[in-house]
């Protein structure tokens, strides 16, 4: 067949099967379409995110001491309770992490981040979860906040230093009716509680005079900047492959970061959206020391640090005194960095240069 019948087929072809291949695209763009809904149509922000309480000017301003929203009178330290939330592929979505003030993300084996999340009695968090395994560098940043520290388990070390005591540990093991199992995963990706449960074994333990009175420090806290910069700086945090790439997107409009993780917003079982008023990486050592790929991380001391907030970075320095003294920023000039009012997520890499953002040096 020469060039000129080839092509009279074709167009003979393409007319007889028109309707059809239309109608295979339309399937395909809608199928495409549904397959990456959440980075075309992300979940609008939460009324809470969009309507944050802010001081009155010219008023002594009392906060509240985990998410330093202002308050009418001085509030008791809350109870907090700290929880291991998975993050691998097979967790997710997962539930309950768009509502806590504070989350805090490292890695462990092979370099998959996994996360502690921290809550309190309000709001209440009907699910959260999944619930994996202690590592004993989480142990040090939930000391530091008297939390009841809720687990599925853990690596020898992490077990060895929770039953030296010291840490309120609430391991699912030997606490099995404040967490359930879905039936809707497999396990180990399965384990779930709330805040109700959480609250309730509190009440159990306190009784028995097993629960710590709270005497955790606080952070400084500030509102929101009113107008956002020009250039804003969006963070992104390389762990261990693609599928765990975070990035954290500001939106001036809510003076927020929406974060993102394996190139698509990171949603909730639910639908909800993960967002921060602050993201602040600490950048520690961290050493792989077993054939299994157990981390060490280096938790007490100090180091480099970067703070974003306001659509702005601070370059800055972490400091931890003890395991039971608050993880805490300070600025070029050794100032305390004060922390928007809302939520706080915390990367925890093993240099800055884990980190890109615009107008990075």
């Amino acid at each position: 067949m020469n060039a000129h019948g080839f092509l009279k087929a074709v167009g003979s072809f393409l007319r007889k099967n028109a309707a059809a291949l239309l109608v295979a695209l339309a399937v395909a763009f809608l199928l495409a379409a549904y397959a990456f809904r959440a980075a075309l149509f992300p979940a609008p922000p939460s009324a809470a995110q969009t309507s944050r309480p802010r001081a009155t000017p010219g008023v002594p301003t009392l906060r509240d001491p985990l998410t330093g929203f202002p308050v009418p009178s001085a509030q008791p330290l809350p109870r907090v309770y700290g929880v291991m939330v998975d993050n691998m592929v097979d967790a997710l979505p997962q539930s309950g992490l768009d509502q806590a003030p504070l989350v805090i993300e490292a890695p462990v084996e092979a370099g998959i981040p996994r996360l502690l999340a921290f809550f309190s009695s309000e709001p209440s968090v009907q699910k959260i979860g999944p619930i994996r395994s202690a590592r004993p560098y989480f142990i040090d940043w939930d000391d530091e906040l008297d939390a009841l520290y809720a687990h599925v388990g853990g690596s020898d070390e992490a077990l060895a230093d929770l039953s030296a005591g010291g840490t309120f540990d609430f391991n699912q093991f030997w606490n099995g009716s404040s967490f359930w199992r879905s039936t809707d995963r497999q396990a180990p990706h399965n384990v779930y509680t709330s805040t109700q449960l959480l609250s309730a074994a509190w009440d159990r333990l306190a009784a028995q005079g097993k629960a710590p009175a709270p005497s955790y420090g606080i952070w400084m806290f500030k509102d929101p900047a009113v107008l956002p910069p020009d250039h804003p700086a969006s963070p992104s945090i390389d762990f261990s492959m693609p599928d765990y790439r975070v990035s954290w997107l500001y939106d001036a409009k809510t003076d927020q970061y929406r974060r993102w993780q394996g190139g698509l917003p990171d949603t909730m079982q639910d639908g909800s959206a993960i967002a921060a008023d602050n993201v602040a990486v600490v950048a520690t050592k961290i050493e792989t020391v077993d054939q299994i790929g157990h981390r060490h991380i280096t938790t007490i001391g100090s180091g480099d640090a970067l703070v974003f907030q306001d659509g702005g970075v601070i370059k800055a320095t972490w400091k931890k005194p003890s395991a039971r003294e608050r993880l805490r920023f300070f600025d070029g000039n050794g100032t305390e960095v004060q922390m928007n009012s809302g939520k706080t997520w915390i990367e925890v890499v093993p240099g800055l240069d884990a980190v890109t953002y615009d107008g990075k040096d």
